[in-house]
């Protein structure tokens, strides 16, 4: 995933980061993981939940008190997150 802009390519170089270092780990751990779809405008961060966490009945929390909260310490610019299909 390359963005002509540079500002926002390091963006998203930097949220991949964090979500391979403090994130996916623990999903792999429980069978699923997630990928980066896209950073908008807005500095709004789009995932698609894969494996477990697809359907998953605490993957609303997940993504809020976990990967959010997780991305917002290490990349303070991130709004907030959301999972797309």
């Amino acid at each position: 995933m390359t963005d002509a802009n540079p500002r926002r390519q390091e963006l998203k170089n930097r949220v991949e980061a964090v979500l391979n270092e403090h994130v996916r780990p623990t999903l792999r751990a429980d069978g699923g993981d997630l990928e980066l779809v896209d950073i908008d405008e807005d500095n709004i961060v789009q995932v698609r939940l894969q494996g477990a966490c697809q359907g998953c009945s605490s993957a609303s929390y997940t993504l809020t008190m976990g990967i959010e909260a997780t991305l917002k310490s290490h990349v303070p610019e991130i709004r907030f997150i959301e999972a797309v299909p």
